[in-house]
């Protein structure tokens, strides 16, 4: 453990500072790239215009006889490419693994300076983030990268939800954590193949009325797991995310996954097919009515203090907090895409 009066100070000689709070970015979702393939990395420079963040998929999903040539086909995506406003990830490979070492080493030399965030699959705890965190700052320091490069954690073992807590508070430069509901449903044994969503066994039955049909309800099979990841993500100033959601021939149930997650608290959701964008877009875009109601409290409480009455509501300190939460989200969206930003 790491005592407070040094947790915010450089791992290394000539590392940057580390960040007291996550910039303040718009991710609502994050798009995975498979950067191998030709014909997908030739689309990124239209898809960075699209999207909020693209990610290069070093791990899961890349063959073992890819990972090199994926490694280097995300370097020169990243020098080839103007990213602007919008993020670039890597997801690494798993810190088990023959590849992570090199991912890490020959990414931050060769384009460190553009990278924003490393995704750390099956973290499993403290330890994981740390042995992360030292390797990045010497690397930062070496290469002369001016701002940390950040880290997001994958929630994928039951070792790891146990633990979640103490991930989330483990370094400064910790952004945030992502459901990752395949691998987790391996870990925990659970008996499922689906990637992320429900499952029709997984149910409640109401009572019996009868010679009458009894009713069934499906339940989430994720809801205790993503409650657990956004109170230590919120607990912590960092941001929880909903992962993928693998059954690209059901818009509507991904639809709903995605919106369950946003209303417990999730900023975003991974977008593994061109159709999910768009859904990631409507679901964790504020709403118009709700933006209009934000701003009819902050106008009403300039500073943020005391109490009044807006359209029959008491609106206090408290509601202002949520007020400016939504807000500062829709000036986030109208920045990059209007359609979806609320402000009409």
């Amino acid at each position: 453990m790491k005592l407070p009066r040094r947790f915010f100070q450089p791992l290394a000689i000539g590392a940057p500072e580390p960040l007291r709070e996550v910039p303040v970015r718009l991710e609502r979702m994050i798009h995975f790239v498979p950067p191998h393939v030709e014909k997908m990395r030739g689309k990124v420079p239209e898809l960075a215009r699209q999207v909020d963040v693209v990610l290069g998929n070093l791990e899961d999903a890349i063959p073992a006889d890819k990972k090199i040539e994926a490694r280097q086909s995300f370097i020169r995506m990243a020098e080839e490419t103007e990213f602007g406003s919008t993020g670039l990830w890597i997801r690494m490979n798993a810190l088990n693994s023959p590849w992570a070492l090199d991912d890490l080493l020959e990414i931050v030399a060769a384009v460190g300076a553009k990278l924003d965030v490393v995704m750390v699959p099956k973290v499993e705890g403290v330890w994981d983030i740390h042995y992360v965190d030292q390797l990045l700052a010497q690397l930062e320091a070496r290469h002369g990268i001016a701002r940390p490069i950040l880290v997001h954690a994958i929630l994928e073992t039951a070792e790891g939800v146990k633990n979640v807590d103490e991930i989330a508070a483990a370094s400064p430069r910790m952004h945030g954590m992502s459901l990752g509901p395949a691998d987790l449903a391996a870990s925990r044994g659970m008996k499922t193949t689906r990637v992320g969503g429900g499952h029709p066994d997984y149910k409640v039955l109401g009572d019996p009325a009868g010679s009458a049909a009894r009713t069934a309800a499906q339940q989430d099979l994720w809801h205790y797991t993503v409650a657990r990841m956004v109170d230590a993500c919120l607990a912590n100033g960092i941001k929880p995310f909903y992962g993928p959601f693998g059954d690209f021939s059901d818009p509507e149930a991904c639809e709903a996954q995605f919106r369950n997650a946003f209303l417990m608290g999730c900023v975003g959701a991974w977008s593994l097919h061109p159709t999910q964008i768009e859904i990631a877009k409507r679901v964790f875009s504020p709403d118009a009515g709700e933006v209009a109601f934000a701003r009819k409290i902050l106008a009403a409480m300039p500073d943020g203090t005391g109490a009044v009455m807006i359209e029959g509501k008491m609106q206090d300190d408290a509601t202002w907090k949520q007020a400016k939460v939504i807000a500062d989200l829709a000036d986030l969206v109208e920045a990059k895409d209007g359609s979806f930003a609320g402000n009409g």
